[in-house]
């Protein structure tokens, strides 16, 4: 049977930096970046990839809707 690997696309420039999605990811995939986006906030990025299941917790819960997940089968 395929597994399903997700993908997050954050857009960088209209994220504010809130936290919720890195909180609401149940595999730990998100963080925070160090940098800044041209509005002067961190935003979120992958930084475990490999663990995205592609639940789209992050971008249901995302005030801004500024995240999109996309789904693939592996394998």
């Amino acid at each position: 049977m395929a597994k399903i690997r997700g993908a997050v696309v954050v857009d960088v420039e209209r994220c504010k930096g809130c936290v919720i999605c890195v909180n609401a990811c149940p595999t730990n995939v998100l963080n925070m970046s160090k940098e800044v986006n041209g509005k002067g906030y961190t935003y979120s990025f992958m930084e475990n990839p490999e663990a995205c299941t592609g639940c789209m917790s992050c971008s249901l819960v995302c005030p801004d809707v500024v995240i999109t997940v996309y789904r693939m089968k592996v394998g």
